[in-house]
């Protein structure tokens, strides 16, 4: 007989599963983000390494000849191109993308924001910290150890993003398809009693393919196609219901959708009422 669960079974620890593109809050609340992708962040990285670049060279050009013009002194040059240096690939990064919480010139083209591994906004100290390390993995480097790294990390993080806890987050989602259409109204007495469970999973898939896509088809070639479908599906399908071939292929469609979703939703009310059960008797869940 398994002993009673006591008070150390009813402290367990509780196991939250986190999955790859999801971050955990601190109130334990699991976000579903998407990081941006390599090629991406790759690409906005080097527009902003290109703007960089473009300042140094205008400050080159403007320098040589403020020393030819004699309004400056060629010593005092070494001193200034360091200063210009540090500001371009250290100051100016790290203002940036404290002002504009992780936002940049080149990320902003690519649809990116630096992010912290919770999900919050970064700050001045993980900006800094990144400017300073992206001298060496950008510019030292041209970039090449900030690939290397990004190439073999789960978020494309780069050096950088390790030591400051961030990564680069999709700010631009892709847009929600529309919704899928309903049960025809002149069909609903035929969906009551209508058994479509025989109908094979290919020809399912290529049922629903049509529905979604129909309204861009040309009239004739969408008529033949849902006529040759409806043929198809009626062989699994009974009974037939008396309606036009499009019609008949949005019902049974729309039957085979709502069912599938009842038997998701009850099978997840199931697994629910188990877990509860296990742990009401002090089992372990998983």
């Amino acid at each position: 007989m398994p002993p009673a669960a006591g008070p150390a079974a009813a402290s367990a620890p509780v196991v939250v599963e986190i999955h790859q593109d999801e971050v955990l809050t601190g109130e334990a609340v699991a976000l579903d983000v998407q990081p941006l992708g390599f090629f991406l962040r790759a690409l906005g990285t080097v527009i902003d390494m290109l703007v960089g670049v473009l300042v140094l060279l205008l400050f080159g050009f403007g320098a040589s000849w403020l020393v030819s013009a004699g309004v400056l002194e060629e010593n005092v040059l070494p001193i200034l191109s360091i200063a210009v240096v540090v500001i371009v690939t250290v100051v100016v990064p790290t203002a940036v993308e404290t002002a504009t919480r992780g936002r940049s010139l080149g990320r902003l083209a690519v649809g990116g924001r630096i992010v912290r591994l919770d999900g919050g906004a970064a700050g001045f100290r993980h900006a800094f910290i990144r400017a300073v390390i992206g001298v060496f993995e950008l510019w030292f480097t041209v970039g090449a150890v900030a690939a290397l790294v990004g190439a073999f990390t789960p978020r494309a993080q780069r050096l950088g993003d390790l030591v400051a806890g961030t990564y680069s987050e999709r700010t631009r989602t892709p847009r929600l398809p529309d919704a899928a259409p309903g049960l025809p109204p002149s069909l609903s007495s035929w969906a009551r009693v209508a058994d479509v469970a025989r109908l094979p999973d290919p020809l399912a898939r290529r049922l629903a393919q049509f529905t979604a896509g129909a309204e861009h088809l040309d009239p004739a070639a969408r008529a033949r196609l849902a006529s040759a479908l409806a043929g198809e599906a009626g062989a699994f399908v009974s009974p037939i219901p008396a309606c036009d071939a499009e019609t008949f292929v949005r019902g049974v469609v729309a039957i085979r959708r709502d069912r599938e979703l009842r038997a998701l939703e009850l099978q997840r009310s199931r697994v629910a009422s188990l877990v509860g059960a296990r742990e009401r008797r002090g089992l372990p869940t998983r």
